[in-house]
Order: structure tokens, then C-alpha cells, then sequence
């Protein structure tokens, strides 16, 4: 069959729903100043789905820094993969200042989240290798266990039974192959906003001899001191062997890093083919990263600030009676029962009726008949964002139970 002819007859599991939510539910697109209040279709709305935990994608010092270097430098600047000729003495202090914050003797800047993530485990593992990871993982990680040419074992979601279970099989995979274990988790689990139970695997690794890697894209900059993440929080940043963090959210541009020993991050240096092919990341993002990693280790205000709005809303839906799940972090998830028609319908109500902005999240990420809405609490929101929120929650939840959202046909929001 012609491959264009397989994808007109099969658009995917996502877009084969892609043209009636195009624009609203998928690709949405909002105006204004990025913050707490923006536009949406002509519309003002309350967003709770900004990444910008501590407030740095709006921050006078950190625009001035992007402004000034963009005007100094331009976007091509340095031109060629990092390598060949794009190596400056601006890429090397994020590196070293990235390393010392995170108590790891080197790190290595990456171009991306998603790919850097993939490419790093990618990286890691040979075929003779085995990788063992939470079930939970973010999409970048399974990718990258799926670019791996060995085995790999799943394990049920922070269950130290089944994790041990894995291992026993991985243990007994390397005896054959002489490779070694790789465990693969989340710092901060992105959807539910639970922590990996970092302290319990650790004391796996004198038994089974594995190494841990964790991405901590949801903790880097808004647990542990001044940002540290998840292993930080939990005492056990030294047994954490390579730690992934990006740019994306805390810090709010684009890049990541990863941080490890000396010789690992030479090694990934030379044989990270993603980075080693691409070009370096433009000097204005990385002297802009330099700046926000400054801010993040200077100003513990800015947790504090983003701690103090999260727990306000957090305890306020509490108190309201609703189920936020297990989340130990600032993400905060809404679960609610209810079809995929209600889920759809109650979105539609939120953000027509009550200007609210927020992620739904259904089947199959979380069980049939489940309704999950998720909030991402920033500093640049108010106590009245989040009063007003909870108020308009309770009486979308009247509605849901009354079954007012129930109906045959899914309501039209063009």
C-alpha cells in the first residue's frame, strides 16, 4: 500500500479525532502576555496550564538578559554543531554552573526535553545491557527505551515489589550477557504529581548493581533546596547516578542538561549522537539559562512564593472535598468521575462559562470513566485565581453530578 494512502485510511490513536477539537481541545492558542490571565478565542481566561512555575518567563532581570544578548548576539550565534565550531565559553559556565548546583562533577547541555532525554539513555545502553523502568514513565523515556537493542523491564508505577521482581529478571539477563542495569524513573511524576520513591530504590543498588537515571523536568526548580528536585528532597542526590533536567518548565526557555560523573558526561559528550550532529544551542538561550539558573539558586522567594499558591490551592480543594490524588509537588491534579462525552462537556463549561483554562486528561492515562483536570499553580497567580477556581470547581461539580453534562452529542464549541 502507498504509505500516503495508510495514513489517509489511518490517522493515528490522536488524529483520528484531530479535525472537530483542532483549535480548542488540541493546538489551542492563546494571546497576551504570557501569566495567569490571558486570551482565548476572543476571550479572557484564568490559565492553569502554563509551565512557568516560578515566574522567570516573565521576569524583568530575565528579559532584560534575553534582550541584551539576542541584540548582541542574534539567534545564529555560534553556527555548527558544538564539536566542530560551536563551542563557546558561555556553553562551558552553564555546564560548570549546572554541575555545581546539582553536586555532580560535570553536566552537558542538551538541545532539547523530549529528545535530549531519549538520546541520553539512548546514549547509555548497549545491547547487552537491560533497562528497568516505572510504568509511568514520560513518553521521551519509553522512546528511549525503545531505541535500546537490549531487554527491558517494566515495573507497576513506584510498586518496590514489582521494581524488585524487574530486577531479579534483569539481574538474570546479565549474568548471561555480562551488560549492566539501567533504572529509569521520574523525579516528579508530570501527570499526578507524585514523587518516585527515590529512597526505597536506592537501596536496591548494593544488591543488583544498577545505575539510576532520573528525569526531574517537573522538580528541577520547584522542590529540594533552591530547586534541586526530587532527590534533593528526599536525601539521596548522591546515589542519583544521571540526573536530567530541562529548561522548559521552571525555568521557562528551551534546553535541558544532563549531570553525572566526569568521565560518564565525556563519554556522552562524544557519543550522544543527537548533539554530536545538530547545532550548538544559540548564545542568547544559554546566557539566558545562565541567568535563570542564577535566580533559581539567589532567590529561594520564588519557591516559596510558587509553594504558598500551590498549597493554597491544593488545601482549598481539600477542604471542598475533592480527590487530588497523591501529589507531592505543586502539580496538582483534579480527579473526578464521569464519561469521555462529560469530560469533554465540562471542559467546554470551564472555559466558556467560568474563563478557566485548564488540561483534561482522560482514558487511557487514567482509568475509564475518569475525569482528571490538571492544574500547574505558578507564582504569577493570586490567592483570588486560585478562590475563584475552587468556587467554580464546586459548581462544576454540582453539575456533573446532577448529570447536567451528559448528552448524546458532544456540544459544539465552534
Amino acid at each position: 500500500m502507498d504509505i500516503f494512502e495508510r495514513i489517509k485510511k489511518n490517522r493515528g490513536p490522536l488524529g483520528q479525532h484531530s479535525k472537530e477539537p483542532h483549535g480548542y481541545f488540541t493546538f489551542p492558542k492563546w494571546e497576551g502576555e504570557l501569566g495567569a490571565h490571558m486570551t482565548f478565542r476572543g476571550k479572557p481566561v484564568l490559565v492553569w496550564s502554563l509551565n512557568n512555575y516560578i515566574g522567570l518567563a516573565n521576569n524583568p532581570e530575565v528579559r532584560q538578559i534575553d534582550t541584551e544578548a539576542s541584540a548582541q548576539w542574534g539567534m545564529a550565534y555560534p553556527m555548527g554543531a558544538r564539536m566542530m565550531s560551536g563551542q563557546t565559553k558561555y556553553h562551558e559556565q552553564l555546564e560548570a554552573d549546572l554541575a555545581s548546583f546539582m553536586g555532580k562533577e560535570d553536566a552537558f547541555l542538551l538541545n532539547f526535553g523530549y529528545q535530549g532525554c531519549m538520546s541520553a539513555i539512548e546514549c547509555l545502553v548497549g545491547r547487552h545491557d537491560v533497562i528497568v523502568y516505572d510504568s509511568e514513565c514520560h513518553a521521551c523515556m519509553v522512546d528511549g527505551v525503545r531505541l535500546h537493542h537490549g531487554r527491558r523491564f517494566v515495573f507497576q508505577h513506584n510498586d518496590m515489589e514489582s521494581f524488585e521482581k524487574q530486577l531479579k529478571h534483569a539481574k538474570q539477563v546479565t549474568s548471561q550477557t555480562g551488560g549492566g542495569i539501567l533504572v529509569l524513573t521520574e523525579g516528579v511524576f508530570g501527570m499526578a504529581g507524585d514523587m518516585a520513591r527515590l529512597k526505597d530504590i536506592v537501596k536496591f543498588k548494593d544488591e543488583y548493581g544498577f545505575r539510576l537515571f532520573i528525569d526531574d523536568a517537573h522538580g528541577f526548580g520547584t522542590i529540594g533546596n533552591c530547586g534541586r528536585g526530587a532527590a534533593d528532597v528526599q536525601g539521596v542526590q548522591d546515589k542519583v547516578d544521571v540526573y536530567f533536567g530541562t529548561f522548559a518548565k521552571a525555568m521557562a526557555t528551551i534546553g535541558a542538561f544532563v549531570a553525572s560523573d566526569a568521565h560518564v558526561i565525556e563519554y556522552m559528550r562524544y557519543n550522544m549522537r543527537s548533539q554530536t550532529f545538530a547545532k550548538s544551542l544559540p548564545l542568547p538561550i544559554v546566557v539566558g539559562a545562565i541567568k535563570r539558573l542564577e535566580m533559581m539558586r539567589t532567590r529561594p522567594e520564588l519557591q516559596a512564593q510558587l509553594w504558598h499558591i500551590a498549597k493554597s490551592l491544593q488545601n482549598g480543594l481539600k477542604q471542598a472535598g475533592f480527590d487530588i490524588g497523591h501529589t507531592d509537588s505543586v502539580v496538582t491534579p483534579v480527579f473526578m468521575k464521569g464519561s469521555l462525552g462529560e469530560a469533554t462537556n465540562v471542559t467546554l463549561d470551564l472555559r466558556e462559562t467560568y474563563g478557566i483554562f485548564c488540561s483534561i486528561v482522560v482514558y487511557p492515562v487514567v482509568p475509564k470513566d475518569v475525569i482528571m483536570l490538571r492544574l500547574i499553580p505558578t507564582v504569577v497567580h493570586t490567592l483570588e485565581d486560585v478562590n475563584y477556581t475552587i468556587e467554580s470547581f464546586k459548581k462544576v461539580r454540582e453539575k456533573l453530578e446532577a448529570g447536567q453534562y451528559r448528552a448524546e452529542k458532544i456540544a459544539s464549541w465552534a
